[in-house]
């Protein structure tokens, strides 16, 4: 109710009213309307944040990057079905209560240096399936013990892959989906699952220590003729100009013999 003089009465609990000014109400809406503000701001374009829950629900909303105004008290974060193509390095580093980063059905192609190094160490779920990711290492995930998903991926079955896989927390029931689409060996294990390649004892890791050493010997053998060639170069060299030099002393005249004491005397007699 409003008494002629603009002042304003709420009835509290105890059925009485108490008078409140018209300024101190239009105080209170402001604020409200502020923390409102604030929390949409927060909350990035096309996402839908529940706050009480750190849940933030960007699935589907044709996004082609990662936000980079998502609120740092984000618990869950719903990011599967858009078009993000990369994942740039440190993109969730603000982020120190993530528990649950869903990241699939995108097209992920590469993962930059690092760019899950700086995850939460609470982080609980990783999910990177039905993405285009070929390559990957251990440095892109850094420490993170997570339970990762990588299945649905058209997977280039390399060294550095072999040594992901053991180094991650997979999650059991999907690591039969981490096919190879080609591998280090050609075609030769196209279509097979790593997990399966790597129990029958197949190591793509010997393989590449063995293309190393061959380039080593190679490399060493390359040297060492070169070497060679340039001390048989140096010894001919040196022929020649000695070759040279003692064709030159030779096409010198002759000295002319000087008369003697002995050959005047003889010449007496």
């Amino acid at each position: 109710l409003r008494g002629p003089s603009g002042v304003g009465y709420v009835r509290e609990m105890g059925g009485s009213w108490h008078a409140r000014s018209l300024s101190e109400q239009l105080r209170w809406a402001v604020l409200v309307l502020s923390l409102c503000g604030q929390g949409a701001l927060l909350c990035p374009e096309g996402c839908q944040c529940a706050w009480d829950s750190g849940t933030v629900h960007c699935a589907n909303a044709g996004l082609r990057e990662v936000p980079t105004d998502i609120p740092r008290d984000t618990v869950s974060l719903h990011l599967e079905g858009n078009q993000i193509s990369t994942i740039p390095d440190g993109a969730f580093q603000n982020l120190p209560h993530l528990r649950d980063l869903y990241l699939s059905h995108n097209r992920i192609e590469n993962l930059s240096p690092g760019a899950f190094r700086h995850l939460s160490p609470d982080l609980k779920l990783l999910d990177l399936s039905d993405n285009q990711l070929r390559q990957a290492n251990r440095e892109d995930f850094g420490s993170t013990r997570a339970k990762t998903r990588l299945y649905h991926n058209p997977w280039h079955c390399t060294c550095a892959l072999q040594e992901l896989m053991e180094t991650l927390n997979l999650e059991p029931e999907t690591v039969n989906g981490i096919v190879c689409e080609s591998s280090a060996r050609g075609g030769e294990h196209a279509g097979q699952p790593l997990v399966k390649l790597l129990d029958a004892g197949v190591n793509f890791c010997s393989l590449q220590r063995k293309t190393t050493d061959v380039a080593m010997l190679v490399t060493m053998f390359a040297w060492f003729g070169m070497v060679i060639a340039y001390v048989v170069y140096y010894v001919r060299q040196n022929q020649a100009e000695a070759r040279r030099h003692l064709e030159y002393l030779k096409s010198l005249p002759s000295p002319r013999k000087t008369p003697t004491e002995t050959d005047t005397l003889s010449t007496g007699f």
